[in-house]
Parts: structure tokens; C-alpha cells; sequence
């Protein structure tokens, strides 16, 4: 334990500093021993600290659309290597460094945050036992004792005996009412983001393992914090609580300012644009190009010239047909009136015309004479 205090004593040293300068300014409005002063302070620090942890948790958002984005791809490694664990590993590996994804950034804020926590909690530990830590004094650390938050010191827990709440002047009833207050508002909160993050910023495109996933957290986190929260005291509960509602917060405003493309936040955003006439030009192109696409596909084919004469069949329609006829009978008509008189030009044109029906009719005879005049074989001899 000594050598785990030695390690975070940095830590100890920057909570503390940080909880004593803004009970600095909180005694400006309140007393100095008065538990809002106490309390606003450690509030103030979960601000200070996630303000800090802004760019990890950007990072967070981007790793966790990666993410979901790679599960089909994974899913193809582990279902064609499921009896090579080594090589699964190693293709698993080669996908991250192949489109730039780290699977521990989304766990950053919290592993970031986790030694804050662990720190704040050793703190209230020394004040409820009366000792100095960090840069808080012994008159500091007596008033931090003392301060209380509805009727609860915020060294307290909800575990603690009626003796040693005794000592505080604090009754046993109040504290635990207090903490159970907390736990249910710390759960609540949990339980509400995981939700919003599973209904409406996970991409609806994409079936993956980890909706899955996501759902079971969603259940599982206020378990944990119903459970460990009774161990904690009022300060590191406050600080808890808070925590919850300013990811709540964050979560709210990337779901209406930057959610997942592909989820039910997306199109509502999109639907919000487009009524106040604001929605990006690339954005409204594309919305364009597929609703023109879609009555494109919907309207019938254009014909060419020929396609509308030919038709569908690729037949000459009937009154094509009947005048290009009617311009082949004046010839049949000219070869049965040979023996009627003709004026000039008539008579001209079928002077004109004999002589190559002639030559037609000689020519279409012709093959017969030929096989006529042909000498057999028993002639010659």
C-alpha cells in the first residue's frame, strides 16, 4: 500500500491542489466549512479533468466508428481462421495497421480518468481519518471532514457503522439515504447514455458484434456501480455522478452535432437541415443524384427513329409496308397492258422497260438451256 501511495503521490499532490483552489473561491459565496464549497470543488475537478481529456475522448468517437465499420471485415478473419488463433492474431493486426484503427483508443478517457478517481478516493480516505495528504492542512482537512451535503459528511459511506457516523454528528439513516440517491441518479445516467448510444448513433447498416456488446454494457454498468457505490464515499460518489452527467452531456451533443453516419441520429439530423434549408451541398447532391436515379428507373425507355418504324419486333409496320406495294404494282400493271395503246411517254417508258424484262426473263432462263444443251457421256462416244 505504501509503495502504491509513493507511485500516485504526484496525484495526490495535483487532486488536492486543485479541490483547495476552488474551495478557495467557492468560500467567496459560501462558508468555508459549508459541504456546497466541498462539493462544487470536487464537481469543479470532474470539469477540469474532462475538459483535459476533450482530444482522448474525440479519439474515443473516431476508434469506435472504426470500430464498427471493421466488424464485417473481422468477421471474415476469425470465421476463415477460427482454428488458427496465431494467424487470426496476426491478420486481426495487419487489418488495424491497415486502416490506421487502435481498439484500446476507446478505452482511453477511461483508463485516463481512472488514476483521477483512484487519487480523489484516497484523498476522502485521509480525510475521514483525520489525515493530512497532498497540500491540505490539518485546519483544511478537519473542515472537509466536517462539511456535509444534505445532512451527509462527504467522507461518509453508505457502509459505515452508526458509531463511527456518530462521531461525525451524521445519522445513519440520512447518509444512506443520500448515497442510495446517488447510486440510482449515477446509475440512471449510465444506463440512459449507453441507450442513446445504442438507438439512435449506431450505424443500422452494419450488423455487428458490437451492438451486442453494447447492449450488455448497458446492463451491466449500473449493476457495477449499484454495486461498488455502496463502498465509496459521498465525495467520490458526487465525483461519480458528475462524471455521468457530463458524458451524458457529451453523448447528447455528438448525437445532434456529429452523429454516425448510417444512424437513425444521422437521418434526423439530415431530415433538420433540410427543413431549415441548411443542409450541406455535398450532402443535398447526393440526396438529389439518388432521387434522380430513382425516377430514371422508373420512367420508360427512350426509342430511337428506327426503333419507333421497325417497332418492337423488328417488323416494318403495316402502312410501310402497303406503300412500299403499291409502288411495285404499277410494273405488273405496265406488263398487262402491253397490248393497249399508251400515249408518248407512256409508250417510251415501256419501250424502256421490255427490253429489260426481256433480259430479266432470258436471264432467269438461262440455267434451264444450259442443263438442256450439256452433252451426256454416251453422246461423245
Amino acid at each position: 500500500m505504501d509503495t502504491i501511495n509513493s507511485i500516485l503521490s504526484p496525484l495526490y499532490i495535483a487532486v488536492s491542489w486543485i479541490v483547495v483552489q476552488f474551495h478557495s473561491l467557492y468560500s467567496l459565496i459560501f462558508h468555508e466549512d459549508s459541504g456546497w464549497a466541498w462539493g462544487l470543488s470536487i464537481v469543479s475537478l470532474v470539469v477540469v479533468i474532462r475538459i483535459a481529456l476533450i482530444p482522448l475522448f474525440v479519439k474515443q468517437i473516431k476508434a469506435t466508428r472504426n470500430m464498427q465499420a471493421l466488424q464485417p471485415r473481422m468477421k471474415k478473419i476469425q470465421e476463415r481462421y477460427k482454428n488458427d488463433r496465431q494467424r487470426q492474431s496476426e491478420e486481426m493486426m495487419k487489418l488495424y495497421k491497415e486502416t490506421g484503427t487502435n481498439p484500446l483508443a476507446s478505452c482511453l478517457p477511461i483508463l485516463a480518468q481512472s488514476p483521477f478517481f483512484i487519487a480523489l478516493f484516497q484523498v476522502l480516505n485521509h480525510i475521514a481519518s483525520n489525515k493530512t495528504v497532498g497540500v491540505l492542512n490539518s485546519d483544511q482537512v478537519e473542515s472537509a471532514r466536517e462539511a456535509t451535503i444534505f445532512g451527509a459528511p462527504i467522507a461518509t459511506r453508505f457502509m459505515d457503522s452508526a458509531a463511527k457516523l456518530a462521531e461525525l454528528d451524521a445519522s445513519q439513516g440520512t447518509v444512506r439515504t443520500v448515497t442510495i440517491i446517488m447510486i440510482v441518479l449515477m446509475s440512471a445516467s449510465q444506463f440512459y447514455t449507453q441507450r442513446q448510444l445504442m438507438t439512435k448513433n449506431v450505424d443500422l447498416t452494419v450488423k455487428s458484434p458490437f451492438m451486442s456488446q453494447q447492449k450488455i454494457l448497458m446492463y451491466v454498468f449500473p449493476l457495477m456501480f449499484a454495486v461498488f457505490g455502496v463502498n465509496f464515499p459521498v465525495g467520490v460518489l458526487i465525483y461519480w455522478l458528475t462524471t455521468n452527467v457530463w458524458s451524458l452531456g457529451q453523448q447528447m451533443y455528438v448525437i445532434t452535432k456529429n452523429p454516425t453516419p448510417g444512424s437513425l441520429a444521422f437521418e434526423q439530423r439530415q431530415e433538420r437541415l433540410r427543413k431549415k434549408g441548411k443542409l450541406p451541398k455535398e450532402d443535398e447532391a447526393e440526396q438529389k443524384s439518388a432521387e434522380a436515379t430513382r425516377t430514371v428507373r422508373n420512367q420508360r425507355k427512350r426509342q430511337t427513329r428506327s426503333q419507333r418504324q421497325t417497332g418492337p419486333t423488328g417488323q416494318q409496320p403495316k402502312k410501310q409496308a402497303a406503300s412500299s406495294h403499291s409502288l411495285e404494282k404499277p410494273e405488273s400493271g405496265d406488263a398487262g397492258q402491253q397490248g393497249k395503246p399508251a400515249s408518248n411517254g407512256q409508250a417510251g417508258s415501256s419501250q424502256r422497260s421490255q427490253p429489260q424484262k426481256k433480259q430479266r426473263g432470258q436471264q432467269g432462263k438461262k440455267p434451264a438451256q444450259t442443263r438442256k444443251s450439256k452433252p451426256s457421256a454416251k453422246s461423245k462416244k
